[in-house]
């Protein structure tokens, strides 16, 4: 038994992907950072203690980091065998959200589950997604233009992620997946004609979901003229583009921040890059984006250096979904784009999701070890 778990986890003196590693373990500390400057005015006020997001964060954070250490050592034997059982944990955790005490509702959607701590099944359903589709595109390899192997299993695991988020309701995650589903299929080679069908389909439900007349149909008006209703619907993305123009080049100082005084709602979580523009203006702003950018760029490099094309499509996906999130959540608060619940990775409060994201981060760092080609 002991030698079973010991083929679980690589036996390499090789190390992992440095700037990778750095880069992720950076993002984590400027993350913690800028939420004890965002969360210490509605700490005081709802808990009486300014750093209470802060010290659970950081506590989530060396967790994480253990996390990602720790899964940075699996085999990727190990991991393609347990793509399935994280997919079907995370549908449990789906259809768990609507059983009365375990799911947790907030702001007209019930999205969390509360099983001993609080998190989000669609963070555990992203990660799923990933590995299931990275597994059957590398058992399928040459069927994947058919439709019986290339498309039909895809859409089956889409169909369910899809309909249960939906009944939260959860449109961001959808987008997200889709999306990141997508441009799997696409390096899996699905042919072209199959992506135009899936684009039709989704503009589709787009015009269905409008045509409803839910609480999307507000979020479009408020994103096109947030003045229009400034006391309700347009209300947070006004003050968050409000402490971004107040941020300026150089900003007002970290901690001198004013919309964090009650006045931005989710300063903290989905909001909290417009606290990092109000306080380290343009210039910290832009010096956080290139980081990012450097994160995606390395994770794109390592995928495109791999041999194993399990992990090599693993890579990507993950990488792909780190890009999408920051790229939809900036777009957001910035008005570029209608308000969604998307987080910015490793900045946003949130101690599972940042667990999972640096446990992703682990699953790149490992697949690293099998780089041909060395560091830059």
């Amino acid at each position: 038994m002991e030698r079973a778990r010991l083929r679980d986890v690589e036996k390499t003196t090789e190390l992992p992907d440095l700037p990778m590693l750095i880069l992720s373990l950076l993002l984590t500390a400027l993350g913690a950072v800028m939420i004890y400057s965002a969360s210490f005015a509605r700490a005081l006020y709802e808990t009486g203690d300014g750093g209470y997001f802060f010290k659970r964060e950081l506590v989530f954070s060396l967790l994480g980091i253990l996390v990602m250490l720790l899964v940075s050592r699996v085999r990727a034997e190990l991991l393609r065998k347990l793509a399935f059982p994280i997919l079907g944990v995370a549908i449990v955790c789906l259809v768990l959200v609507f059983v009365p005490g375990i799911g947790q509702s907030e702001n007209g959607a019930t999205r969390w589950i509360r099983l001993g701590i609080s998190f989000q099944p669609s963070e555990i359903a992203k990660l799923g997604v990933i590995l299931s589709f990275a597994a059957l595109i590398t058992r399928f390899d040459t069927k994947m233009e058919t439709f019986r192997w290339g498309i039909a299993p895809f859409v089956a695991i889409l169909g369910i992620i899809v309909v249960l988020l939906r009944l939260e309701p959860h449109n961001s995650a959808i987008v997200i997946i889709v999306c990141t589903a997508g441009a799997m299929l696409f390096l899996g080679g699905v042919r072209y004609r199959w992506f135009v069908l899936g684009g039709a389909v989704m503009l589709i439900g787009i015009v269905l979901i409008l045509g409803a007349g839910g609480y999307e149909v507000s979020r479009i008006t408020a994103w096109r003229d947030p003045f229009s209703d400034p006391t309700d619907d347009g209300y947070q993305i006004i003050q968050s583009l409000y402490a971004i123009g107040s941020g300026g080049v150089l900003g007002l100082g970290f901690g001198q921040g004013r919309q964090k005084y009650l006045y931005l709602p989710e300063e903290h979580n989905d909001y909290i890059f417009s606290i990092v523009c109000e306080e380290l203006g343009l210039v910290g702003a832009v010096a956080i984006l290139i980081l990012y950018m450097l994160l995606i760029l390395r994770g794109y490099w390592i995928s495109m250096h791999l041999k194993d094309r399990f992990l090599s499509l693993t890579v990507a996906g993950i990488t792909t979904l780190t890009a999408l999130q920051v790229f939809f959540n900036i777009g957001v608060v910035t008005n570029l784009l209608p308000s969604t619940g998307i987080s910015l990775p490793f900045f946003s409060y949130g101690g599972t999701a940042l667990m999972i994201q640096l446990g992703e981060m682990g699953i790149i760092l490992g697949a690293s070890r099998k780089c041909s080609a060395g560091f830059l």
